[in-house]
């Protein structure tokens, strides 16, 4: 059965990668337009259960479905570059690592800002709700997982677009331009919105449409920016 062939390797990859994305993809989404506004209006005891009895639930399905993306999604791209030998520097080499190197900064922000500091937060209500003391600097905590989940929404709309681009848009790369200009806007662009990620504060990004906004912008930033130094 040619399902169960080698010559299947890369469609049963593509598959988990998009299975695993949707599981950690639609809960980024639910915990930023929907949990995050409903927690702000929610009663001090409301959120205490949120933290106590969901949010360890959410936590668990939104790590690990961020684990297994950035798995089978480095697994399918080393297939393509190493097996069937598409250069990193073709055009589809380009804009796949375009839409992986935002992945993997988001899957970076899930394991070393949200789930530490959410799991901080999840032991503080517990410890609040059996009446024991508060942890120190847990609302720092919280407003720095914020900005990193907020973050993580943005870089999700050029993720998903140079990840579909990649095989669907057909834009054709010179062989003659140097990639090294157009990496030089991703680094600044996308550096300096993981640095605000890590040491900066919400901003505008308090606002949710603020965050589609300037996730669109940073797309087409980086699509022109591709087409004009490199195409």
């Amino acid at each position: 059965m040619t399902l169960f062939t080698g010559a299947a390797a890369e469609f049963w990859l593509r598959w988990f990668h998009l299975f695993f994305g949707v599981l950690w993809i639609g809960h980024l989404y639910y915990f930023n337009f929907s949990q995050m506004a409903f927690m702000t209006e929610a009663e001090a005891a409301t959120k205490s259960a949120v933290f106590q009895k969901l949010t360890p639930r959410t936590m668990f399905w939104f790590r690990y479905g961020a684990l297994l993306t950035f798995l089978t999604g480095w697994g399918m791209i080393g297939h393509k570059m190493g097996a069937l030998g598409i250069p990193a520097t073709s055009s589809w080499g380009t804009i796949i690592l375009t839409g992986g190197l935002t992945g993997t900064i988001m899957f970076a922000n899930v394991w070393l800002i949200i789930w530490p500091n959410n799991k901080v937060m999840i032991d503080n209500a517990t410890r609040t709700a059996k009446g024991e003391a508060a942890i120190p600097g847990v609302a720092d905590l919280a407003a720095r997982a914020a900005v990193a989940s907020r973050t993580n929404t943005l870089f999700s709309i050029p993720t998903l677009f140079f990840m579909t681009a990649a095989s669907h848009l057909p834009l054709t790369l010179s062989p003659e331009k140097s990639l090294v200009p157009y990496w030089c806007v991703f680094g600044i662009l996308i550096g300096a919105l993981e640095l605000n990620a890590i040491k900066g504060k919400m901003g505008p990004l308090q606002k949710l449409g603020s965050v589609i906004h300037f996730g669109l912008l940073l797309t087409f930033a980086l699509y022109f920016a591709m087409e004009f130094l490199a195409g």
